[in-house]
């Protein structure tokens, strides 16, 4: 495994939090954006740059010589009642990002993006593509994780749900999207987030729920399940219908 060099934003996050011990447990070395006043909730051997993710000048100068741009960042709790804070946090943050990122030579962009297309959420699905769109357009390699719900600590509610999935995804005519929009656990998440990062493509790669549940991490702080990639999610960005 190669170690990685790896600026994250949305490091103080349900996701991010759990990720950087991990990603430091691996031997990788990590900075994340955090504002002032929170640079406490980043673990030890975290470096903290004090900035704000929504404005590329107060972190760009600080991402050299990552290799690796993590992009976290996204409005708690979603609903349809958040529809502006998708596009005034979600949206705006992805932008700067994105832009940042490529100004400063990043290799492999890994976005934490939404299961699509949906019926459901459409504004916070338009926005998660548009932030794919972006960063298609940037020449950058990238991830794009494609989650539907994330089962973890307080957000165990949606398991009773479980039985109506296995249904669904029995039904021919349901199956399909049962599966995209199915339910992965913190540690599938997880898991997902470190092969990835550890293992960059060459072009775009998709994870969607199925994909993100092939990902095992092994027991032992550096020992990570194989890396099972579908055909469909090695191809590069002129091979794959643009999103949105």
């Amino acid at each position: 495994m190669h170690p990685r060099n790896i600026f994250i934003t949305g490091g103080t996050g349900y996701i991010g939090s759990r990720l950087i011990p991990r990603l430091l447990e691996r031997g990788h070395a990590v900075r994340a954006v955090v504002r002032r006043g929170s640079k406490t909730k980043l673990p030890p051997g975290c470096t903290s740059i004090i900035g704000d993710a929504l404005d590329r000048k107060t972190f760009s100068a600080a991402i050299p010589p990552a290799d690796t741009f993590v992009q976290l960042v996204g409005v708690a709790h979603p609903s349809p009642a958040k529809v502006e804070q998708f596009r005034s946090i979600d949206l705006v943050s992805v932008r700067e990002s994105v832009a940042a990122a490529a100004e400063n030579g990043v290799k492999h962009f890994v976005y934490l993006s939404v299961a699509q297309p949906s019926s459901f959420m459409r504004e916070y699905v338009a926005v998660r593509q548009e932030g794919e769109r972006l960063i298609r357009e940037s020449g950058m390699s990238a991830t794009f994780v494609r989650p539907w719900y994330v089962l973890g600590p307080e957000h165990w509610w949606p398991y009773a749900f479980k039985p109506l999935y296995w249904v669904l995804e029995k039904i021919p005519s349901t199956s399909e999207q049962a599966k995209r929009m199915g339910l992965v656990t913190l540690r599938e998440m997880l898991a997902a987030l470190v092969t990835a990062i550890e293992t960059p493509p060459a072009g775009i790669r998709i994870l969607d729920v199925q994909g993100i549940r092939t990902r095992r991490q092994r027991s032992g702080p550096n020992a990570i399940g194989l890396w099972r990639c579908s055909k469909s999610e090695a191809l590069r960005p002129q091979q794959r219908r643009t999103q949105g």
